[in-house]
């Protein structure tokens, strides 16, 4: 699956996310394509998607880029800063995530992204 990517596209911004190889990314791979209004918690983008899954190798501090699938909520995570639930400038979810993909290169200002944007994620 890390040939597959993806094209992530948040308000006015767009970027490319490769895929990484887990049940999490074929799942997200099949559901293709996905899309949601933009909800934030701090430096985090999430929106319901129509996926439900377990935890896979689930973890709550993530990387600035990750894309994620978060069980609890059937929800699209976009990381690209601290959020209410870090300790320091890491990004950390508000309770374990599956990574599914990583935004390739410089991460999009998704600070500009409002409440209520357009997000859609598609095959590349």
């Amino acid at each position: 699956m890390p040939d597959h990517q993806l094209r992530l596209t948040a308000g006015g911004l767009t970027c490319l996310a490769t895929l990484l190889s887990n049940v999490t990314a074929q799942a997200i791979w099949d559901a293709l394509p996905l899309q949601g209004r933009a909800n934030r918690w701090g430096d985090e983008i999430y929106f319901a998607i129509p996926v439900e899954l377990d935890e896979d190798n689930a973890q709550a501090q993530v990387q600035v880029g990750d894309l994620a699938y978060w069980p609890p909520g059937n929800a699209l995570c976009i990381f690209f800063g601290p959020t209410p639930a870090s300790q320091a400038d890491e990004p950390r979810a508000a309770s374990p995530v599956n990574v599914f993909a990583r935004i390739e290169g410089h991460v999009p200002p998704f600070s500009t992204v409002q409440h209520g944007a357009a997000v859609q994620l598609e095959r590349a």
